[in-house]
């Protein structure tokens, strides 16, 4: 039996984060369960963050690494994502936001249930949607995965059950565990998603593993999402982009279930139906079809 730890490469892409990236990098110091790297990919920052990311990677040299996209650009969270793990050298592959942080027991706890299902492609946990990071009066709220969903979930069967496309609540990102040849197998992180489309970026990589991979959903949560103003949640929603973003999405997943020839007929009928609302007349006559045949039942 190999008894050998497998390496865990924890990716955190940052663009300005200043006042919140080192209350992440000390997270991932503070675990429990040490044979991890961490892989600090800077999007093109113009504040102190780049400094705070290259002084700890000089600290910990040969546990913290510092990248940039070439001649220091911003491409987006999916490029970054792409970048820092094509860089690393673990097996199992874990997203830490540069504006959230991890319980110390984050990588042990999700480890010992890969360990009784090594053939997982991702493992998902709940997240703690922190508010009292700013005020201590406002209560934390722990969202699950979906409605209490909990095990092993075959191919296509996520995507009947959380959102985008069904009504359950998607995983944060910061809950994640990636088995690093599943991440090759979907072909990584789609960079189209960039601008205010990056509020979609990781649903598309959601959904492409949904697809094609066994998942494990735990209740746990060892991951604090930390809800605040300036964040790409608030800007879009704010501006009242969020509709155009998930449309961008709903036609990208079309066009991806086209060339990757999928023609499971539940996830055409929810990408038809949420598709259905953007599409003017062919919405109305979606609707009015639907109600003729309930009505015939």
């Amino acid at each position: 039996m190999n008894n050998q730890k497998p390496l865990v490469s924890v990716i955190t892409c940052f663009l300005n984060e200043e006042k919140f990236l080192s209350e992440a990098v000390e997270s991932v110091l503070k675990q429990d369960y040490e044979t991890w790297e961490l892989i600090l990919v800077d999007d093109g920052s113009w504040d102190e963050s780049k400094n705070i990311a290259i002084n700890y990677a000089a600290q910990y040299p040969d546990k913290i690494f510092y990248y940039e996209h070439e001649n220091h650009q911003n491409r987006g969270l999916s490029a970054s994502r792409n970048l820092g793990i094509n860089k690393s050298s673990g097996t199992w592959i874990a997203l830490l936001d540069a504006d959230d942080v991890w319980l110390p027991q984050k990588l042990s706890a999700q480890l010992s249930i890969i360990a009784q299902h090594p053939q997982l492609g991702m493992l998902c946990e709940a997240s703690t949607y922190w508010y009292s990071w700013k005020d201590a009066k406002k209560e934390d709220v722990l969202i699950k995965v979906g409605t209490n969903l909990q095990g092993k979930y075959e191919p296509y069967s996520l995507i009947q059950l959380l959102y985008p496309l069904s009504s359950g609540a998607a995983p944060c990102p910061s809950g994640l565990l990636i088995n690093k040849n599943a991440w090759t197998r979907v072909g990584g992180f789609e960079e189209s998603f960039s601008g205010n489309y990056q509020l979609y970026e990781d649903q598309a990589f959601l959904n492409k593993i949904y697809l094609k991979e066994q998942v494990f959903i735990s209740p746990a949560s060892h991951n604090f999402y930390r809800q605040r103003e300036g964040s790409l949640v608030h800007d879009v929603t704010a501006k009242g982009e969020y509709h155009a973003v998930r449309k961008y999405f709903l036609n990208w997943f079309n066009n991806y279930l086209k060339t990757q020839k999928i023609q499971d007929p539940i996830v055409h009928q929810l990408l038809k139906k949420a598709l259905a609302k953007y599409n003017g007349f062919s919405g109305l006559a979606y609707q009015f079809k639907r109600t003729i045949k309930q009505k015939l039942r």
